[in-house]
This record gives C-alpha cells, sequence and structure tokens, in this order.
C-alpha cells in the first residue's frame, strides 16, 4: 500500500449516537487534537451510529478548517443494518457493483470530501462476486472518489477472491492480546507475503472488558510492567500488538482527548522480548508451543 497512514487511527464509531454523543463542537476539538498528537486517520463505517455518524463527523470536519490532505479517511461499506432510518428488515451485506458505488459515494457526501483515502468492504459475504466488486472499485478508483480499496474481517481465501480480480491494500481484522489467533492460523504471515496492511481493530482486547481468568492473569502480570515501563496498561497492550513484524496498525476505539494523547506512547515504547512472551503466556495461560 503506498498510502501513509498515522500510526494509531482514531476509531470513530463511538463518536457519536452510539458513546459518546459529541456536538459538531466537541468532534472539532478532538479532530483538532487528535492532528496534534500525530493521529492523521479517521476509521468510519457508514452503519455506525445507525448511518448517522459519518454525517456528523463531516459537518465538523467542514468548519474546522483542517485540510483535507493533512488526514486520511477510510469507511467501509456492504452492511445493511436493520438499525437507523434504512427500511431493511434483515441484516444481510449488499456488494453488488451498483450498491458500492452508491454507497462510497453517500460517505462522500456526508463526510464532505472528494475522495476517501481507503474504501473497505465491511465483512464478507458467500454472495460476493469479485467481477462485480472489481469493476466497482476500478470505476471509484479511476474517478479520483478511493485512492486505496481494502476489506475487513476477511479470511485469506475470501481476501484472494477479491485479489484475483483487484488490488487489495488492507485487511482491518480484529487483533489483541486476548485475540491472537490471526497470528496464528497464517493470517499475518499471508498479508506480510502478499504486501496487505493490517489494521487491528479492538486493539486492546477485553482485558478490561471482560472478567475472566484471561483478564484476571493478564492485568496482574500488567501491574508489574505498568512500573517497570512507566507506562499505562493500554500503552503496553497497543505496543505488544505493535511490535510483530506484520506491522499492524490499531485502530483505537477510545473517545478521551488525554486517553489518545496517552496511546501515542505505544509507538515509542519496545517491549522486552521476554515481556512480549510473557503477555502471550498469560493470555493463553499455558506456556508458548
Amino acid at each position: 500500500m503506498n498510502l501513509k497512514l498515522s500510526p494509531v487511527i482514531a476509531g470513530t464509531m463511538n463518536w457519536g449516537v452510539w458513546q459518546a454523543n459529541f456536538t459538531t463542537a466537541q468532534m472539532i476539538q478532538l479532530m483538532h487534537e487528535c492532528i496534534s498528537y500525530g493521529i492523521t486517520t479517521f476509521d468510519h463505517a457508514d452503519i455506525y451510529g445507525g448511518y448517522t455518524t459519518e454525517e456528523e463527523f463531516g459537518r465538523a470536519f467542514a468548519e474546522s478548517g483542517i485540510n483535507r490532505e493533512d488526514i486520511q479517511l477510510i469507511s467501509k461499506c456492504g452492511i445493511q443494518h436493520t438499525l437507523g432510518s434504512r427500511p431493511t428488515k434483515v441484516k444481510h451485506y449488499d456488494y453488488s457493483k451498483e450498491y458500492i458505488i452508491w454507497s462510497a459515494e453517500n460517505s462522500l457526501k456526508f463526510l464532505q470530501t472528494d475522495y476517501l483515502d481507503i474504501l473497505l468492504l465491511h465483512r464478507p459475504s458467500p454472495l460476493m462476486q469479485p467481477d462485480e466488486i472489481a469493476e466497482a472499485v476500478e470505476k471509484l478508483k479511476s474517478e479520483g472518489k478511493i485512492k486505496e480499496f481494502g476489506v475487513s474481517n476477511f479470511t485469506n481465501s475470501q481476501t484472494d477472491l477479491i485479489r484475483s480480480r483487484t488490488e487489495v491494500a488492507c485487511n482491518q481484522i480484529e487483533f489483541s492480546a486476548t485475540h491472537f489467533e490471526p497470528m496464528l492460523d497464517g493470517s499475518m504471515d499471508y498479508m506480510t507475503v502478499n504486501g496487505i496492511k493490517p489494521l487491528a481493530w479492538s486493539p486492546i482486547g477485553s482485558v478490561f472488558k471482560a472478567d475472566t481468568e484471561q483478564s484476571q492473569r493478564l492485568k496482574m502480570l500488567l501491574l508489574e510492567f505498568v512500573e517497570k515501563y512507566e507506562a499505562s496498561a493500554d500503552v503496553i497492550l497497543l505496543a505488544w500488538i505493535m511490535q510483530h513484524p506484520a506491522g499492524i496498525i490499531p485502530v483505537t476505539g477510545s473517545c478521551s482527548t488525554d486517553r489518545l494523547k496517552n496511546q501515542m506512547k505505544a509507538t515509542q515504547l519496545q517491549l522486552e522480548l521476554e515481556d512480549w512472551f510473557a503477555i502471550w503466556t498469560e493470555s493463553m495461560g499455558a506456556k508458548v508451543p
């Protein structure tokens, strides 16, 4: 992928009605603060906020005075959700040529921009027609409406299906210290070999969301590492995934300016080798194979 993204990506899923419910002024402030921290890439999906968050972000962006060339915008399409104003009766996926083009153009209108830096297919569908997808992608690229194209939550074989017709620049998948399967099932190897940039959603994992034996083990270890590295637990967990040689970029879901600023410290933190493996060990609850 030729496009340069920031080392940490700001996920906007919770900026709108799904959680923070930011006003336009609050979104503008958060955008400016993100940029001041070095976070210049903003991750969207059309479904966020029940199809409302892109429009709210776009309104804020239009009033922000931010130069479009100074940021990168990612969006996803394909999920037809029963949430929001659309008359969808059954949640499903639509990857017809017409829908992909319409959805991308709709995101451009809502975000108040002329182009997306990356358009992703949000989740794979068993009814995907790679030729139709490729035709939509090539049309959007030729018209300058998207710079790069990628996928999200795709397996290697599903990615190969799309790659047989058009270039895939990145795959946004779940990856964290508590969800490390992609580094064992060949996903990270596959992306490295094929020049596909891995983006990781939920990069902190379930350490602070679930009270399980796994999370309890990790919390105990992180107490030790917080003191050793003089860094917060979330920074250590981000540093853990960023240390993987695949060059994973975390998509953080935080809405807190202080936390976002703090999380950028992960870009400067190098865990000692045994400490990196200690985190994996505690997550598995067993010695590494």
